[in-house]
């Protein structure tokens, strides 16, 4: 019986990556890198503002509520709501977030400077204040920390509305609030968070 011999060449084809191939590779993972990076870096940019994002739409549904409410309560005509040059109660332009004086609604003349909530503590600069829990995490004990709301500002502006034959209803007015913040050390536009209704004369 005769056994045959087979003979592998020297030059036999080895298995594996080439240069070119690697080098693909490589640009590939680096490109997924770095869009996981912008990725991580835009969720924290939007963790950092939550809290500020949150106390804005807070402040501005808090604006539009009392302007309902007094409105609603017959507290103030309906003339008096709109801005001052327009013969109305509220101030014109950025304002700073100081608390309702005695005729209970924010964004008029009559606003007084604030004091921290369930201490009595002016808040600095008298614009309002917050207490937030402090190292501990707990709230009410003595290393709470007062956070100022004086990067934001709150506007508060009128505008008619008009009939389908394009007259003025005298009996409804557009409000808009908007409450925006910037960040210390921040370029640019602010933040803002705007909230839009209508008044009516009837109540």
């Amino acid at each position: 019986m005769m056994q045959k011999k087979q003979f592998v060449g020297r030059h036999a084809k080895e298995g594996g990556f080439t240069l070119i191939e690697l080098l693909a590779a490589v640009v590939v993972m680096t490109i997924g890198l770095l869009a996981l990076m912008a990725t991580f870096a835009t969720t924290i940019r939007a963790t950092e503002s939550a809290q500020e994002n949150l106390i804005a739409r807070h402040k501005a549904l808090d604006a539009m509520e009392s302007i309902y409410t007094a409105r609603n309560s017959q507290q103030e005509p309906f003339a008096a709501i709109n801005n001052l040059a327009a013969g109305g109660i509220f101030k014109a332009g950025a304002q700073p977030l100081l608390c309702a004086g005695p005729d209970g609604i924010v964004g008029t003349a009559d606003d007084v400077p604030c004091t921290a909530p369930d201490t009595g503590v002016a808040c600095p600069g008298g614009v309002e204040c917050l207490v937030l829990p402090g190292p501990d995490g707990i709230l009410g004990t003595p290393d709470d920390v007062t956070y100022s709301l004086s990067n934001f500002t709150r506007t508060i502006t009128f505008a008619p509305t008009f009939l389908p034959s394009g007259a003025v209803n005298t009996n409804l007015i557009a409000v808009s609030v908007t409450v925006s913040y910037t960040k210390p050390g921040q370029q640019g536009t602010p933040y803002a968070y705007t909230v839009n209704g209508l008044v009516s004369s009837y109540h």
